[in-house]
């Protein structure tokens, strides 16, 4: 680990970035170019301090999932990607695996839905990156670990990934989950990752177990979402899914219908934002939220 090329090449690339480039409002005069630390940290689902430490040359060697983070952060390229890993003497990912790092132009588009959620995933359903908008909606999916980001696992193994879905949705997405997954896996025969993940869920889940029996096969394009939030109550959006890097990552964009209930209730989300919901109670939240929108 080259500590003080580590800490140089990072100031450099937070100094070049500006708040818009990552979808930050602009707030107060800065007296410094580029991006706070904090800031940069808080994109990364890290500590500030953490942070800190490493532009200071005396934090511990980064793991290779905070240094995807940090990568995606800081809006690096490929080769750049590869550079943070060398100078942390970890090996970058390889290239022809399902893509972790999201490229910079795709991160571009996704700071500017400001008002409507979107995410990042990967081909085999893990979330890359939100804006903060799919973050008040899913959940801050950085805040979990990275077995728990995919959520294709998630659906299978955790019965609390399926609380913001209807009951009556719930064999319709998961037939909808296993088919993709059946899709990707045959595409990809090379990829263990891929291999792992359906042999993982054939041993745990007996409803996957079934859906993977009938041998459907079906990746997913457009379709609409319903979902229950705790807040704002049932949305029903459209979730346009838009391909990049040769199909290995799926640009989420979940939009409502103007002028409708639904699209109310996206507005009056984007005005509760990121606040914690497991502390906050959910009807004095909606309460606050609407008294704000009124």
């Amino acid at each position: 680990m080259d500590r003080a090329a580590l800490a140089d090449f990072l100031r450099r690339s937070r100094a070049r970035l500006h708040t818009a480039d990552v979808g930050l409002p602009d707030g107060a005069r800065r007296r410094t170019p580029g991006l706070r630390r904090e800031e940069v940290a808080a994109l990364a689902g890290m500590s500030a301090d953490y942070y800190t430490r490493l532009e200071q040359q005396r934090g511990p060697r980064p793991s290779p999932q905070l240094l995807a983070a940090l990568a995606r952060a800081l809006r690096l390229g490929y080769d750049e990607r590869d550079h943070l890993f060398h100078l942390s003497g970890r090996q970058p990912p390889a290239h022809r695996t399902v893509a972790d790092h999201v490229r910079r132009g795709l991160l571009l588009i996704l700071d500017r839905l400001w008002d409507t959620p979107a995410q990042v995933i990967s081909e085999l359903g893990d979330v890359l990156v939100q804006n903060p908008m799919a973050q008040a909606l899913w959940g801050d999916a950085a805040s979990r670990g990275p077995d728990e980001r995919n959520l294709i696992r998630r659906w299978f193994t955790d019965p609390g990934a399926r609380d913001q879905f209807p009951a009556e949705d719930h064999e319709r997405l998961g037939r909808s989950k296993a088919a993709h997954l059946r899709a990707v896996a045959t595409a990809r025969p090379e990829d263990r990752r891929a291999a792992r993940l359906v042999a993982e869920l054939l041993a745990t889940s007996p409803e996957f177990a079934a859906y993977w029996a009938e041998h459907d096969v079906a990746q997913r394009r457009s379709d609409v979402t319903r979902v229950l939030h705790p807040v704002v109550g049932l949305l029903e959006l459209h979730c346009e899914v838009l391909v990049n890097d040769g199909g290995a990552q799926r640009l989420l964009v979940f939009t409502a219908e103007p002028g409708s209930v639904t699209a109310e209730r996206l507005e009056l989300l984007r005005v509760v934002g990121l606040q914690d919901l497991k502390t906050t109670d959910t009807a004095d939240a909606a309460d606050a939220a609407d008294a704000r929108l009124s």
